[in-house]
């Protein structure tokens, strides 16, 4: 252990959240994955792409657990970003971690659906083409440079689209926070994928990956997540489902802003079991720092790292 150059106190963290058994296997993850892609629909077929790709020389692999994702298996990125399907916007690289939260949103055909914090539109884009660019889609970024990098993808993807009529997508620059006061008990869905410690990104080969890290980033982002949870709720209609993910390990970004979801709106709420057939997840944290978390807690979802997958938490929880 006295190899790995993390700092001290995470070490400290990740043993008591994973276990020593555990831990080792998990360090072992923090590297950087296989490319990893998923095929825009709402321009071409999956027969289309993968007919291109195999005319140029690539090997690519299906993931179990979503139809349209894939695993780069040969060749490298840069030369995937170099074809006409990545330029076009045909395709669209993405993590497969980034995949998971809108599949347990699951948005359907006719839905108002919020994404809360949606830079660079990896699951902005997701949901539109989950939607099949029918209903009702508002993306909201704060943060200017994010906000036209936002822009950029969905223009590319095809998600721009004002000649559609059953379509209404709207691009906002605004504070996430407030947003509820234009949209109180809105959407039938709300996507929070929170700003977080994002510790489960870290490569060790690549020192500011983890350079930043502190406990007071932790808590920074735990009160900013907060303040996200209620505005998300108050965006939510009565039976409406919001999905809350993060790219953390940290129990007081993730299970822990649960809890207190529920102390503040526990009548309301409804934490849902959450399956997705093929894809692996471990059961979220009974206790943290002689902490016990209640029973329902147990539906949130962690799943561990991989040589394909980054960790992640998500979360489903309905209002009744």
């Amino acid at each position: 252990m006295s190899k790995i150059n993390l700092p001290e106190k995470l070490l400290d963290r990740l043993d008591l959240i994973f276990g020593k058994s555990n831990l080792q296997k998990i360090l072992t993850t923090f590297k950087a994955r296989q490319t990893t892609f998923r095929v825009n629909t709402l321009k071409n077929g999956k027969v289309e792409v993968l007919q291109k790709l195999q005319q140029n020389g690539f090997k690519v692999k299906r993931v179990a657990w979503f139809a349209d994702a894939f695993i780069l298996e040969n060749k490298s990125q840069s030369e995937l970003m170099k074809t006409d399907l990545f330029i076009d916007g045909k395709i669209y690289l993405q993590s497969l971690a980034s995949m998971v939260p809108v599949i347990v949103l699951d948005p359907k055909v006719g839905d108002k659906v919020l994404d809360l914090t949606s830079a660079p539109g990896s699951k902005t884009s997701q949901i539109a083409m989950m939607m099949n660019k029918n209903g009702e889609l508002v993306a909201n970024e704060i943060d200017k440079i994010r906000f036209e990098k936002l822009v950029h993808n969905m223009n590319l993807l095809g998600i721009i689209d004002e000649k559609k009529e059953d379509w209404k997508f709207e691009l906002i620059n605004e504070d996430g926070i407030k947003i509820f006061e234009k949209y109180k008990d809105y959407f039938d869905k709300v996507l929070l994928d929170a700003p977080c410690s994002a510790e489960a990104r870290i490569d060790l080969s690549d020192r500011r990956s983890y350079s930043y890290w502190n406990e007071k980033n932790i808590k920074d982002h735990a009160f900013l997540q907060k303040k996200l949870l209620f505005s998300a709720w108050s965006c939510l209609k009565k039976g409406g489902m919001l999905v809350y993910s993060t790219c953390t390990f940290a129990p007081e970004e993730n299970e822990s802003q649960i809890v207190w979801l529920k102390e503040k709106f526990g009548a309301e709420l409804e934490i849902e079991k959450i399956e997705i057939k093929g894809l692996e997840k471990s059961r979220s944290l009974p206790e943290w720092r002689d902490i016990k978390f209640d029973k329902e807690i147990n539906n949130c979802c962690r799943i561990l790292p991989d040589k394909y997958i980054e960790g992640f938490f998500v979360v489903k929880i309905k209002k009744k």
